[in-house]
């Protein structure tokens, strides 16, 4: 069994910053996915098992970087440059695997969190 428990969700203005962070009982595969009310839940970005490569949707690159502490075994979305359209509850899951490339398919993770809410106000 893998444990997720996300943190950092805020209100933010549109244009601000906001780090929000993923604990995780270890660390495996690992990404980020949000869902806005009446919308499909979304890949955002993830982490291969080695904590190297990364990939990020299209909508969030130049403005998001995924990171992790492994002494803290926590993960990292930081957000910058938010809009509106940014506002969802964000999840983080992990797959249990260690392969280095990752997926943003919601059907690649077995492991999820509660979800932190991000609303960004325009």
């Amino acid at each position: 069994q893998l444990q997720l428990v996300e943190s950092g969700g805020d209100l933010v203005q549109s244009g601000g910053s906001l780090r929000i962070s993923c604990v995780a009982s270890r660390f495996t595969r690992i990404a980020w996915f949000r869902q806005a009310p009446g919308k499909e839940r979304e890949g955002v970005s993830c982490l291969g098992g080695t904590g190297v490569k990364t990939n990020y949707a299209d909508s969030v690159k130049g403005r998001f970087t995924m990171f992790r502490d492994n002494a803290k075994n926590t993960a990292y979305l930081q957000m910058s440059n938010l809009k509106a359209e940014d506002t969802a509850t964000y999840y983080c899951a992990a797959d249990g695997d260690f392969g280095t490339d990752c997926s943003l398919s919601h059907t690649a993770y077995d492991y999820w969190g509660q979800g932190t809410q991000v609303t960004v106000s325009s």
